[in-house]
């Protein structure tokens, strides 16, 4: 294993259907402008109710991945 330097970034995703839809949302978004991706943590999960019924889901994640090599 070769030693790396990992950032850590935090963003939204959201979805009506459910909080899993959510997280995988945001995910496939992230991974779209950041290469490297190589872990997620669920850090808050909100929500929004509407008639008595779960209208909307949201999910903030903490996403980590690796810095290219200097001179890369």
């Amino acid at each position: 294993m070769s030693d790396n330097v990992y950032k850590i970034i935090e963003i939204v995703g959201s979805s009506t259907t459910s909080i899993s839809d959510a997280i995988e949302k945001a995910v496939e978004r992230a991974a779209a402008t950041v290469h490297n991706l190589g872990w997620f943590e669920v850090k808050e999960t909100r929500g929004h109710i509407e008639n008595g019924r779960v209208a909307h889901y949201q999910v903030t994640l903490k996403i980590g991945f690796t810095l290219d090599d200097e001179g890369a």
